[in-house]
């Protein structure tokens, strides 16, 4: 795979960790500006909604740049946004900056998806999706522990510090390992939009949809399960999550070897085990010696689903190709902060 693939996964993992970390330092920053753990709570409903709007959005401002210009343009602002965000002593400024944030890391993940796709021959775009979605899940791995712990130790503002540092040797990846000239086909929107009236296409989005809103719907929800089905310790929910992320690691490397070649086996039986292993968590879950392997296996199929449902997303929308890629970032997003809602109002 080209070097900057990885780039890009580094980018990711920044923003990644930025995007889950913040729900275990709401409590600090509530204190830091003097607002209730609810009030600090908008900061993630902020960022979500971002992410949603921001997809098509962005995708579609940026349609007719070139693709460097593009994602470092992207990238420089979701760092100043998190410098912004790191000495502000305003929290309206604090919520500002966290939806420019998702602006920036919706408008990046479109770009890239299409950028990635676009520097590997076609039997490779499944394991190239995989190596740029690697950075999210490593981000959950141990970004999101990593930035928990810097931010008990240092401070919550450490730690969107050290995601601001995280962008700058991926910003400088994207301008040396992003061809200035890579070739860029001018397509009006008009037609990029009406790839939508796809049959095939808007199935697979849907399916996208509900794949990530039962799994986040579940997964936002997972620490219960642990405490309170199982009967564990608090401390077993930082080794669950991990667990989960290592699935979800290994869930989007199987998915980007099999998209290509398995694509619906992975999608009709992973979906099957998607739906079932999730909605039976708190039955099954009870026993710790299921639970544990339940929420590694659950991460492999639900990341090995999404990640094959990313790439069929940006194969039926290929007469979009400024825009494929914020059709299947936005699938995710909307799927992703549907869940918890639907989870929540159920």
């Amino acid at each position: 795979m080209p070097l900057s693939l990885y780039l890009l996964a580094l980018a990711l993992f920044a923003m990644g960790t930025s995007e889950f970390m913040l729900s275990g330092l709401l409590p600090a920053v509530a204190a830091d500006f003097h607002v209730s753990v609810g009030t600090a709570g908008t900061l993630t409903s902020a960022f979500a909604a971002g992410m949603v709007v921001g997809a098509p959005l962005m995708a579609a401002l940026a349609r007719n740049w070139p693709p460097r210009f593009s994602l470092f343009a992207f990238l420089a602002v979701f760092l100043a946004a998190h410098l912004i965000g790191a000495v502000t002593e305003s929290f309206a400024v604090l919520l500002v900056t966290r939806v420019v944030a998702a602006l920036a890391n919706a408008g990046f993940l479109a770009v890239a998806l299409t950028t990635a796709t676009a520097s590997v021959p076609p039997r490779q775009r499944g394991r190239a999706l995989a190596v740029l979605l690697s950075g999210t899940t490593v981000a959950m791995i141990a970004g999101v522990p990593g930035g928990s712990l810097l931010g008990t130790a240092l401070g919550w503002r450490a730690t969107f510090l050290a995601v601001a540092v995280l962008c700058v040797p991926a910003a400088a990846g994207v301008l040396k390992g992003i061809p200035s000239r890579q070739q860029h086909t001018a397509v009006a929107l008009r037609p990029e939009l009406a790839e939508l009236r796809k049959p095939r296409l808007v199935l697979v989005i849907a399916l996208a949809v509900l794949v990530n809103a039962v799994t986040f719907g579940h997964f936002t929800f997972l620490a219960p399960v642990v405490t309170d089905v199982a009967g564990l310790g608090d401390w077993w929910v930082s080794v669950v999550l991990v667990l989960f992320g290592v699935g979800s690691f290994a869930g989007v490397t199987t998915g980007g070897r099999l998209s290509g070649s398995a694509a619906r086996p992975v999608v009709a039986i992973g979906g099957v085990l998607v739906l079932s292993g999730w909605f039976s968590l708190d039955v099954l879950g009870r026993e710790p010696i299921v639970l544990l392997p339940l929420v590694f296996a659950l991460g492999v199929v639900s990341f090995a689903v999404g990640s094959t449902l990313i790439a069929r997303v940006l194969h039926h929308a290929a007469g979009a190709p400024t825009m494929a890629g914020s059709y299947a970032t936005t699938a995710l997003n909307i799927g992703a902060v549907a869940g918890p809602l639907l989870f929540v109002a159920q």
